[in-house]
């Protein structure tokens, strides 16, 4: 397990129940109650730390390269029923934008979501989760697959941005992600949008439009990430924690500002310390919330949407 700078205590701890139990193996001798101790130690400082997350220590976690990624989500939420599909029918297929038709139990639904990868290799392959405008594009022509056959979109958000490049702007990045933002408001099926790791900026918002928008405990959810907010301001990354805490980016207080709906907890310490506990959770939320949304009319469900949407935030008219 590969630990964060703010849980080496922990690691430390770790270490030492590990040469605990291996002394014990090889004197053979009675070692319980310390290995008791240590691990009480270690229970509670796990608490504390866990419980007092700053936002800088969120946005770690979120980007922890062992957090499960879209295509985990989906393998255990779909498992053989997911049958991606490919391309926007215009220019490429973006391997960092990855959908299809998957069923979790009864109920097919659209998977739509951005892949990082879990190597090297994968990670260059996926682009890092960053989409060209070809991504964007693919997942619209999906969610219109989905609306034609009346089936819910399920968005998995885990991307560090669109990607910036010079032929992403010349092939209409700013212009593929509007557009889906203006046609996902008025699709005519359920939408539920989970942000699973980093939701940046217009990358994330490209499928972010949705009647249910959530939030894993351990992720964030901002216009800009902290490194890049604190090159603009101060000219250097050194106050990216700063950063963090003044864009207000954490589960909790996009709630508090009524950005998202609900907040889906994680394991203790974060998703990758038990990933098929948070699969569960994440398909005991859907499977409670997909029911619900399928209730609403046809006729209501686009103007409820862009009602919700045109509540958020403050400007003058």
């Amino acid at each position: 397990m590969e630990y964060l700078d703010f849980e080496k205590e922990l690691e430390e701890l770790q270490i030492q129940i590990n040469n605990t139990k291996d002394i014990g193996k090889k004197t053979n001798s009675d070692v319980t109650k310390v290995l008791q101790e240590l691990k009480k130690k270690l229970k509670e400082r796990q608490n504390e730390i866990y419980q007092n997350l700053t936002a800088w220590q969120r946005v770690q976690i979120s980007r922890h390269p062992q957090r499960p990624y879209t295509l985990d989500y989906i393998n255990y939420l779909a498992g053989d029923s997911f049958i991606e599909l490919h391309g926007d029918r215009n220019v490429s297929d973006d391997k960092a934008m990855i959908g299809g038709f998957g069923k979790i139990k009864d109920q097919v639904v659209m998977f739509i979501g951005q892949q990082k990868g879990n190597n090297t290799k994968m990670r260059k392959y996926r682009n890092f989760g960053m989409s060209n405008p070809e991504g964007y594009r693919k997942a619209l022509r999906l969610m219109k697959l989905a609306e034609k056959f009346q089936k819910p979109i399920i968005t998995l958000i885990d991307t560090p941005g669109a990607f910036p490049g010079l032929e992403a702007e010349e092939r209409g990045q700013g212009e593929a992600i509007a557009r889906n933002i203006y046609e996902m408001c008025k699709l005519k099926v359920p939408i539920m949008c989970i942000i699973i790791g980093e939701g940046a900026s217009g990358g994330a918002l490209g499928i972010g439009v949705g009647d249910i928008i959530c939030m894993l405990e351990n992720t964030w959810y901002s216009v800009i990430s902290p490194e890049s907010c604190s090159s603009i301001l101060w000219r250097n990354w050194e106050n990216k924690e700063t950063a963090a805490e003044a864009l207000k980016l954490t589960p909790k207080n996009m709630l508090d500002n009524q950005m998202i709906d609900y907040i889906i907890k994680e394991p203790l310490g974060g998703a990758h310390k038990n990933r098929e506990k948070t699969f569960e959770t994440v398909k005991d939320f859907i499977l409670e919330n997909i029911p619900k949304l399928k209730k609403i009319k046809t006729s209501k469900i686009v103007s409820k949407r862009i009602e919700k949407f045109c509540k958020m935030g403050i400007y003058n008219s």
